[in-house]
């Protein structure tokens, strides 16, 4: 039961997390255009800053709940007498799991950051500038969570 309760947080976790990435640059972004800088820009801080309040959580617990999941088979697996070896599928969603982790570590406290402070000084092209390299990170982080969840599909 405990197992379970915790794939369904790990699972949760993910959607909203890759689920906010493919919002926010498929349809946020390209509606946002629409807008004069100043909003539109003003508009993103806003958003992404729910957005990464909510994936800091979503990321520590998709991370906790992996591991734990992954530790707690290898512990029953080993105390039964076998030999444990972790599964090819398990080994890459470990791999791109905190990959993606430390990527969106970078996109929240450096990129973000430099973002916020920008639309805080009112400097609209560095602002611009900024969102558009946090734009690119986070491009690589739904390509890796789009990968890591076809790999958990194939794999198992």
């Amino acid at each position: 039961m405990l197992y379970s309760l915790l794939k369904l947080v790990h699972v949760l976790s993910i959607v909203v997390w890759v689920g906010g990435m493919v919002f926010a640059h498929y349809f946020l972004r390209p509606a946002a255009a629409a807008l004069q800088p100043a909003e539109r820009l003003t508009l993103m801080h806003a958003t992404l800053q729910r957005f990464f309040q909510a994936v800091s959580v979503a990321a520590v617990l998709a991370l906790v709940t992996g591991f734990w999941m992954l530790g707690r088979t290898a512990k029953q697996i080993v105390q039964a007498g076998g030999d444990f070896a972790m599964p090819w599928h398990w080994t890459a969603m470990a791999i791109t799991g905190t990959l993606m982790v430390l990527i969106y570590g970078h996109i929240r406290f450096v990129l973000f950051k430099r973002f916020a402070a920008a639309v805080k000084s009112v400097d609209w092209a560095a602002a611009g500038a900024a969102l558009g390299t946090l734009r690119q990170w986070v491009l690589v982080n739904l390509f890796l969570g789009v990968a890591t969840i076809g790999v958990a599909v194939v794999g198992g």
